[in-house]
């Protein structure tokens, strides 16, 4: 159990023995009913130190946890609330405390109707109850994106719980290019989101490639308990490194990247890096920048840079920039029609 969990436990406990007022509590009682409590969560002696609960009792007086606890000691030996009607379970939450909780209920209703975020409702009403009765109510500054009408949500909690207890799963995927859908076991590792969908990966059952599907093309979903769960020492960090979005491909397909971005759009390019290995190659006297980064040459790093239309101009390497150029000149095309028919 972590440090910090055992000490508020510590400090529950020392909290409702002062509010027994039936016994005198010395400093050895509170030793052993933290340690009776802990042996009950844990189920294994926990050595608790005479400094620990002294510690603990120094930090509920103070006001580093807003607590405050007016503990006094008497007959040198014994411990009390002066205040008997004391506790620190009744303390009321500070304006701060209010305006963070309502801004963090307002975030987390934005995820309220993903299937995975099903066990919170309750919680987050009990929250909205709390701060409707002890503050005003406000509107939400932060906002997410949240498409609610995103196909296969209602999946996500059984991918989570999936890769979280390592079960293996059935899968009934169609991609947009198959004309059939394919069944197959499958070791979900992550699930990642981009560019406002979601997608599950990890790996096909006897294969070693990493794949990575998107959930919206998944017809079905069961487990297979017959096959036993693979992790394939899968690291996210290090799989994603040298990848802008989701679709990962081999080494000599990872390129170096050089462009121009005009004086309007360099601000927000330099702010807001495309990806972590970029940076400033050049800097012009109008405020145009040149920046370089290292991605794979994938559809998303097109998109990408497609979205920044004449803003951006590719300059290395040549295998981009004409991509790009063949990109524009199918658009050019398109809009070079005066009546917009086709």
């Amino acid at each position: 159990m972590a440090w910090n969990k055992k000490a508020l436990i510590r400090y529950r406990t020392i909290d409702k023995c002062l509010q027994n007022h039936s016994r005198k509590w010395a400093l050895d009682d509170l030793i052993e009913e933290c340690s009776n409590v802990l042996f009950e969560l844990e189920g294994k002696d926990v050595q608790i130190s005479k400094r620990s609960i002294q510690l603990d009792i120094q930090m509920m007086r103070s006001d580093k946890l807003g607590y405050n606890a007016p503990i006094e000691v008497y007959e040198k030996k014994y411990y009390c609330y002066s205040d008997p009607d004391f506790s620190i379970t009744d303390i009321p939450l500070r304006k701060v405390d209010m305006d963070v909780l309502a801004e963090s209920v307002e975030m987390l209703k934005q995820f309220s109707n993903f299937s995975l975020f099903n066990e919170l409702k309750g919680v987050i009403q009990k929250l909205e109850d709390r701060i409707y009765n002890e503050s005003v109510s406000s509107k939400p500054i932060i906002h997410l994106d949240n498409n609610e009408n995103l196909k296969g949500l209602e999946l996500m909690d059984k991918l989570y719980q999936a890769i979280l207890k390592k079960i293996v799963l059935k899968i009934t995927y169609q991609s947009f290019s198959a004309k059939s859908p394919n069944t197959f076991n499958f070791h979900g590792y992550i699930l990642k989101e981009f560019n406002n969908r979601w997608f599950l990966v990890g790996r096909r059952d006897g294969l070693t490639k990493i794949s990575t599907l998107a959930i919206d093309r998944i017809t079905h979903v069961d487990i297979d308990l017959s096959v036993d769960y693979d992790d394939g020492n899968f690291k996210y960090d290090t799989y994603y490194s040298n990848t802008y979005g989701v679709t990962v491909l081999s080494e000599d397909q990872l390129i170096d990247i050089e462009m121009r971005v005009d004086r309007y759009n360099a601000p927000y390019v330099l702010t807001k890096p495309i990806h972590s290995s970029q940076c400033l190659l050049k800097t012009y006297e109008d405020g145009a920048v040149i920046i370089g980064l290292t991605v794979h040459h994938n559809l998303e790093i097109e998109r990408l840079l497609s979205g920044f239309a004449g803003s951006i101009e590719v300059l290395k390497p040549m295998s981009l920039r004409n991509r790009m150029r063949d990109k524009f000149r199918m658009a050019y095309l398109l809009y070079d029609k005066k009546d917009g028919k086709r």
